[in-house]
């Protein structure tokens, strides 16, 4: 598992920015986050505005806190993986979502997080650099 996808999971719930049409930014909570032929996936319903708005400009930003009261900053593009073979790793390793989604159920997407640039933070410690 990347360094990364084991960073996201410490903090549980984070949060990514998106940008509408008229470049207005929108932030949201996200969860789940799953590893699939060495790529960070995220997940959501393709009826929600932050599916549109991903697809419309892909460049997001992502935030969560740990427990540890550090931090992860992350830019990357989210871009749509259509295939129910990215989806089904996704339900594996996050199970909690099979209560919300199912491969084929026509509202289930998957995108992956490419280019990231990931940074841990404190108030204690310079900023550190995650691969």
């Amino acid at each position: 598992m990347s360094r990364i996808t084991e960073e996201l999971k410490k903090v549980g719930v984070f949060y990514i920015a998106t940008t509408d049409a008229n470049g207005d930014p929108h932030v949201r909570p996200f969860g789940a986050v799953a590893e699939f032929e060495g790529g960070i996936y995220i997940c959501t319903n393709n009826q929600k505005k932050c599916y549109a708005e991903m697809i419309g400009h892909s460049k997001v930003e992502i935030s969560g806190m740990a427990p540890d009261g550090t931090w992860l900053r992350l830019t990357a593009k989210a871009v749509r993986d259509d295939r129910d073979e990215a989806r089904a790793a996704m339900l594996e390793q996050c199970p909690e979502l099979g209560n919300m989604y199912k491969v084929g159920d026509g509202i289930f997407e998957v995108l992956r997080l490419e280019d990231p640039e990931c940074v841990k933070c404190s108030f204690t410690a310079a900023p550190e650099i995650i691969k």
